[in-house]
């Protein structure tokens, strides 16, 4: 009688995988050997088409819908996810909400709108990934170096990200003794928003937009790296032609 075979790829959960950056790095990880769950809330057409994609690249894929700024949808989709791979070896915490408040019109309800997806839901996702994790596994949050300059009119998201940047340190640090490395990748800008002006596009980035594949390189290391390697923010800037 044959043995089941053993569990070669390894998986991960893509939280905002079905669209822009988030499906770059989806796809990333299927190339570099993982099956893939994304998660996804309003994106379902172009989730079932990243889906496919994956599959195409040789990847057990699937799909999740969820509310993120819902912690109890938000724990779902991780056991959804681990589930349906049969474990989890990477979260890769990408969505995010990207907004401007500035401070003469912004309210508290538009602030803790932003600080729920871009900081709470990255530590419930955490929180109950990591009961699905063995040692040698990884979380990869993903930040903005941009947001670093303190941008006029952004404070909510500037702050949601410098948080995100200190919860990677502090996860680190409690997960170390469990073998769980915990990094982020904070690139700088790389997908023109669909509602900005190309000439605002263009001086935001001086011409030079932080290249996908850099990011999707560097999240794809701290994927697979030793996890001894934790408590890292890797920036990820546009290369000089």
């Amino acid at each position: 009688m044959r043995r089941p075979k053993a569990q070669t790829r390894r998986r991960a959960l893509v939280t905002g995988g079905a669209v822009r950056l988030g499906r770059a790095l989806a796809l990333g990880l299927a190339e570099a050997g993982f099956d893939v769950a994304i998660g996804y809330r309003r994106s379902g057409e172009a989730a079932r088409a990243t889906v496919r994609a994956l599959r195409q690249r040789g990847a057990v894929a699937i799909a999740l819908r969820a509310d993120l700024c819902d912690a109890a949808a938000a724990r779902r989709l991780v056991l959804a996810a681990a589930r349906a791979l049969g474990g989890l070896d990477v979260l890769v915490n990408s969505a995010a909400g990207f907004a401007r408040t500035p401070l003469a019109t912004t309210t508290p309800a538009a602030w803790n709108a932003l600080l729920a997806v871009n900081v709470t839901a990255l530590l419930v996702c955490t929180q109950a990934a990591i009961t699905h994790m063995r040692p040698g596994s990884h979380v990869v949050n993903v930040g903005d170096a941009w947001a670093r300059g303190a941008p006029a009119g952004w404070s909510a998201y500037a702050a949601s990200k410098a948080a995100l940047e200190m919860l990677t340190r502090a996860l680190a640090a409690e997960l170390r003794p469990r073998g769980i490395a915990v990094n982020c990748v904070a690139p700088g800008p790389v997908l023109k928003p669909a509602p900005l002006a190309p000439a605002r596009w263009r001086a935001i980035t001086r011409g030079r937009p932080a290249r996908v594949s850099d990011v999707v390189a560097a999240v794809v290391r701290f994927a697979t790296c030793p996890p001894t390697v934790t408590g890292r923010v890797r920036s990820v800037w546009g290369r000089r032609p």
